[in-house]
């Protein structure tokens, strides 16, 4: 009989507990976050190759064939690595269609399927279906002005291991 009140008692307390945060917060779940940080900054130019040459001579990024990469750590965990990719693309790239601008921002994200799903119920036009390699999901939306942005849910320890397979160093 004891056994049985102990039970009772443990789940009550838990029940309150739960009943005491939904009345803390309004009833509302708190929103789980969107943006977390840059995840690239892509641009237009006539020749790939001499700009990333020219980063590197003038302006010391650490360059590779993508461009270069910039290895941070992160404000919510400071042990954890984080990763933000510079890439110049050819003038006449088709990659940032349908969106008519030279350049395109790369956002990092949590948890890329349910933000898709928010997205979509907010009425943004997301352009394609999630990709997932092992170094994170992948997906496109427009901006009002037509502006195509990348939305990145990273793997940053696949990320960096991929660039240590191909001897890219990183910017720092």
């Amino acid at each position: 009989m004891k056994r049985f009140f102990f039970i009772v008692s443990i789940l009550s307390a838990f029940c309150m507990g739960y009943a005491f945060n939904a009345v803390k917060n309004g009833g509302i779940e708190p929103p789980v976050k969107r943006v977390t940080g840059i995840g690239g900054i892509f641009f237009k130019c006539k020749d790939p190759k001499k700009m990333r040459v020219w980063y590197a001579t003038h302006l010391g990024l650490n360059t590779n064939e993508y461009g270069a990469v910039f290895e941070w750590y992160q404000g919510a965990d400071s042990t954890k690595k984080g990763f933000s990719q510079w890439s110049p693309f050819k003038e006449n790239t088709n990659y940032f269609r349908p969106s008519e601008k030279d350049f395109m921002i790369n956002y990092r994200v949590e948890n890329l399927e349910y933000l898709v799903a928010e997205l979509k119920k907010e009425g943004v036009d997301v352009l394609d279906e999630i990709e997932t390699f092992d170094y994170g999901k992948f997906v496109h939306i427009m901006d009002i002005e037509g502006n195509k942005i990348e939305l990145w849910q990273p793997n940053d320890v696949a990320y960096e291991n991929l660039g240590k397979s191909v001897g890219a160093k990183t910017t720092k």
